[in-house]
C-alpha cells in the first residue's frame, strides 16, 4: 500500500482475493463506504482507492487489511461479517480479524467460529475459567458455542463425557403424567440440545455416544445427589432455575470438570413469585476466582438480521412499560 496524499490511500488486492473482497457488483465495497460516510471508495483494476479525511482514510484502510486476512484464510465475506469488522474497527478494537479467525474444531472437518467480539470473549472465558455464565437473548450463540467447546474437549480427551441439562419447567419437572419412557418424556424439552449435536457430530455419531453414556442429556432434576467428575457440563435455559436448583447444580462440580451456564433473564418462565437462580447468582458468587460472567446483547445475535431488531424493540418496550 502506498500513501498518495494525506487524504488518499491505495490498496492493491491479490487477484485471487479481489472478488471475495469487493463482493458481487462491488456490494461489499459499498457496504464499507456506508459505514464511513466521509470516505469514497473506487475500484480501479486490482486497486481500491480510498479518499477522505486522514483519520477516516486510516480506518477504512484498516478495515480492508482485516478483511484481506479473513479472505486469505478462505473465510467467506458476507454482509454480516463485513459489517461486524467495520463496527470493530470504528470501536478501535485491536486486530478485529482475530475475533473471526478463532476456531473450535467439532469433527467431520467442521469448525465453529465466533461471530462477534462478545462471542470471542465468551470462548476465551470458557477456555480459561472453570465455571462460566453466559447471559443474553436468543440467537446469540450461548448454547451452541458452549456445546462446540464441549465437543472439542471430548474429542481431544480433555474430558471423558459431556453432560447437557436444562430445567423442564413447562412440565414442572414432574414428568410422570407424560406418555412413554423417561427419554420420550423429556425429549421435547431437550430437543434443541440434540439439534446442536446433530449439526456438529451428525445424528449417527451423536446417537452412538448417547447410547454409550459418553454424552448424557437429562433434565436438571436428574443432577441431584451426583458428583460430576471429568465432565464438560452445560446447563441451558438457566433462567428457569430457582436459587435452590442453581446451588444444587453448581455444587455438583467434580474434579477435572468444567461448567457453562446459559440463559436469558428476560425470558423467565417460572411461576409468579419464584425468583430466578440465574438472576441471583452473580451477586452471590461475586469475587470467586475461576468464574466468568459474559453478557451477550442483541448486537451478538447471529440469526436473521431482523431478529436483533426484534429483541431490541422488546427490550425498549419492557423498559418503557416498567417506567409507567
Amino acid at each position: 500500500m502506498t500513501q498518495a496524499s494525506p487524504s488518499e490511500a491505495r490498496l492493491r488486492v491479490p487477484g485471487d482475493l479481489l472478488a471475495a473482497l469487493v463482493g458481487e457488483r462491488d456490494s461489499l465495497l459499498r457496504l464499507v463506504e456506508r459505514g464511513f460516510p466521509r470516505a469514497r471508495l473506487v475500484l480501479r483494476g486490482d486497486e481500491v482507492r480510498i479518499t477522505g479525511d486522514e483519520p477516516t482514510t486510516a480506518l477504512v484502510t484498516q478495515v480492508f487489511a482485516e478483511l484481506l486476512i479473513l479472505a486469505g484464510e478462505g473465510q467467506q465475506l458476507d454482509e454480516d461479517r463485513v459489517r461486524r469488522v467495520v463496527d470493530l474497527v470504528k470501536a478501535r478494537v485491536p486486530h478485529p480479524a482475530g475475533v473471526f479467525t478463532d476456531a473450535v474444531p467439532v469433527g467431520r472437518g467442521k469448525v465453529v467460529r465466533p461471530k462477534s467480539l462478545n462471542q470471542k470473549r465468551y470462548l476465551d472465558a470458557i477456555r480459561t475459567d472453570t465455571v462460566v455464565f453466559a447471559i443474553g437473548p436468543a440467537g446469540t450463540g450461548k448454547t451452541y458455542l458452549a456445546m462446540a467447546v464441549a465437543v472439542e474437549a471430548l474429542t481431544t480427551g480433555a474430558v471423558s463425557r459431556i453432560i447437557l441439562t436444562r430445567p423442564a419447567v413447562e412440565a414442572g419437572e414432574r414428568l410422570g403424567f407424560l406418555p412413554g419412557d423417561v427419554a420420550a418424556k423429556v425429549d421435547p424439552y431437550l430437543r434443541p440440545l440434540y439439534d446442536a449435536l446433530y449439526d456438529m457430530l451428525g445424528p449417527e455419531e451423536t446417537q452412538r455416544l448417547v447410547e454409550r453414556g459418553t454424552i448424557e442429556i437429562a433434565p436438571l432434576a436428574y443432577m441431584r445427589g451426583r458428583t460430576l467428575n471429568d465432565a464438560f457440563v452445560v446447563l441451558d435455559e438457566a433462567q428457569n432455575t430457582s436459587p435452590e436448583q442453581m446451588k444444587m447444580f453448581l455444587t455438583r462440580l467434580g474434579f477435572n470438570s468444567k461448567m457453562v451456564v446459559t440463559g436469558d433473564i428476560t425470558q423467565v418462565d417460572l411461576p409468579d413469585g419464584r425468583g430466578s437462580g440465574l438472576r441471583q447468582v452473580r451477586q452471590v458468587l461475586r469475587g470467586i476466582e475461576e468464574m466468568g460472567f459474559i453478557e451477550l446483547t442483541s448486537d451478538d445475535v447471529v440469526r436473521h438480521r431482523i431478529v436483533a431488531s426484534i429483541i431490541e424493540a422488546y427490550r425498549r418496550f419492557e423498559e418503557e412499560t416498567r417506567g409507567r
